[in-house]
């Protein structure tokens, strides 16, 4: 008998790019304290409704990583098996890595940006080769096959990167009857949710992730969902994911 909410997706605390409104994707920025403050909040709300993982897995980010260290510190688990996974990582988000957002608004128009930033299957401008951003030049992925490493990505991209490691790595751990532990990024995760609940192309475009908020689902041994929550006060997570929304409107 699999265990009642057996799976939590939690997205990283905010980020120091988070809080300057870039366009991060796979560039490796840390925490900020606020984001270490919001991970050690999601691991206090799992471990008041001793929703305790036995197994974690994260992206290479480090703001993943770390997230996940406070979270499980939290929840005095940092000794359950804890993997991380490239393939988890957030969506790549091209030539557009290290862009203000509100900026990029100015420059190439709300309408164009909202394309690169929330259409299904439509990516931003990808890098070239040779740009140091690409992540052929970054040391954790030398032992990839370059065919893999993406110089841009679009949600559908994403989804198609993230649903082979849930088939072959989360799904079996949640059969063995785990409580799994998956900390990643916005996009790695809304692919995820898409996955789950069933969601069209255009209702996940309309679905946003907050920092350090956990996502508790039931997931039954046919690997369906039974329902979802998030973890939390309710008014917060609506202010919080409102805000995610408007991240590329102008500063006031």
């Amino acid at each position: 008998m699999l265990p009642k909410d057996n799976l939590i997706l939690l997205r990283h605390g905010q980020s120091d790019w988070n809080l300057k409104n870039l366009f991060t994707g796979w560039t490796d920025v840390d925490l900020t304290e606020q984001g270490r403050e919001e991970a050690r909040r999601a691991g206090a709300l799992l471990k008041a409704e001793n929703l305790l993982a036995d197994v974690a897995f994260s992206s290479v980010l480090k703001r993943a990583i770390r997230t996940a260290w406070i979270a499980l510190d939290e929840m005095e688990l940092m000794w359950i098996p804890f993997t991380h996974a490239y393939e988890l990582n957030e969506r790549h988000y091209g030539a557009l890595q290290g862009l203000d957002k509100a900026e990029t608004v100015a420059r190439h128009g709300a309408d164009q940006v909202k394309i690169w930033r929330r259409s299904y299957d439509i990516p931003p401008p990808p890098l070239t080769a040779d740009d140091p951003r690409h992540p052929s030049h970054d040391a954790r992925y030398h032992g990839l096959d370059p065919a893999v490493l993406p110089a841009t990505e679009s949600l559908k991209d994403t989804l198609a990167r993230v649903l082979p490691y849930w088939n072959t790595v989360l799904a079996p751990a949640l059969t063995a009857g785990q409580r799994v532990l998956v900390v990643a990024h916005g996009n790695s995760l809304r692919a995820l949710v898409k996955m789950l609940d069933g969601m069209s192309e255009s209702e996940i475009l309309e679905f946003n992730i907050p920092t350090g908020v956990p996502i508790v689902y039931n997931i039954d041994r046919h690997l369906k969902s039974q329902g979802r929550r998030f973890l939390g006060d309710a008014d917060e997570i609506a202010k919080a994911s409102l805000a995610v929304a408007q991240q590329t409107e102008a500063k006031k």
